[in-house]
Order: C-alpha cells, then structure tokens, then sequence
C-alpha cells in the first residue's frame, strides 16, 4: 500500500466552513473528495509538525483538524528529517520562513512516503523548488515523494465498465 503525508494545509481545507470564494471552495470540494473516496486506497501518516500546525488558530478550527487527525499514524521526526529540513532551507531554494515546509519535505522523505498531499503551491507543490530540492535530497542518498495536490491523487474513478466516449 502507498503511503501519503497529509501536509496541514489538506486538513485545513478538509474541515474549514465552506469557503464563499470560489477557488477556495472548489479545493474545499476537491479535498473532501480525496478524504471521502481515496483516503482509503493509502497508507495516510502526518508527523508531529503537522499535529502542531493543526493546534495553532481558532480554538474550533483547530479542535476540528485535531479529530480528523487523531485516526493517523505519526511519523518521528528525526535527527535525519532535521538535517534534511536544514540542507532544503540551505540551498535557498525555500525562504528562511518557510523552514516548516522544509520540515514536511524533509520528514515526508525521511519516512519514506510515496507521496506529500498538500495545497501549497508557493513552496512545496512547485515544480521549481522541488527541482532544486530533489537534487538536494539525491545528493544525500534521498528520493523525494511524488508532491501534489488532490485532484491531482485522485486515480481513474471512472467505471471501467462503461465504454469510453
């Protein structure tokens, strides 16, 4: 079974008030989704990064994402994740105030998830970091997981008894 790091960002999507703006409420929509139709078909693990990260804001907000993540396998962070973390922040190809993404990356790594589910695009879901990140990480004996957002997980839902159109 593949294993997927849920980042924050899905579980804040997942059980936010529905958003009035439409994008966001289309990535609402599309996180439920996945949560609802292809949770199951993984191994899902967050760390506890991401249990901190979901703590943090509006007191029923955060008791709502901590619920949902409860029912998660916590992965460690470790003295290896760290040095990870520390190397992406390293090549300057993250910001120094995104030294939380470079921890999810670098744990997700460690762990060795097939995949990091997340709606960040500004630092983890884009293709230009990730390209410098990679080679980081290949440097040092690591393989990045396959970053994305969930629509973009969503597999072939398709009835394959139905003839194509």
């Amino acid at each position: 079974m593949e294993t997927v790091y849920i980042e924050t960002t899905v579980v804040s999507l997942l059980v936010a008030d529905p958003s009035r703006g439409l994008i966001m409420a289309a990535n609402q929509q599309a996180t439920r989704d996945w949560w609802r139709l292809r949770r199951g078909d993984f191994l899902c693990i967050v760390s506890s990064e991401v249990l901190r990260e979901a703590g943090c804001g509006d007191p029923e907000q955060a008791r709502r994402r901590l619920e949902v993540l409860r029912a998660l396998a916590v992965v460690s962070v470790t003295s290896e994740s760290e040095r990870l973390a520390e190397a992406f922040v390293t090549t300057r190809a993250l910001p120094p105030q995104a030294q939380t993404d470079a921890a999810h990356l670098a744990i997700a790594t460690v762990a060795r998830a097939d995949y990091l589910l997340t709606w960040n695009c500004r630092h983890l879901a884009n293709g230009q970091i990730l390209r410098r990140l990679s080679a980081e990480a290949t440097t040092r004996g690591w393989h990045l997981p396959t970053v994305c957002t969930p629509p973009e997980l969503m597999g072939d839902l398709t009835d394959e008894s139905e003839p194509n159109s």
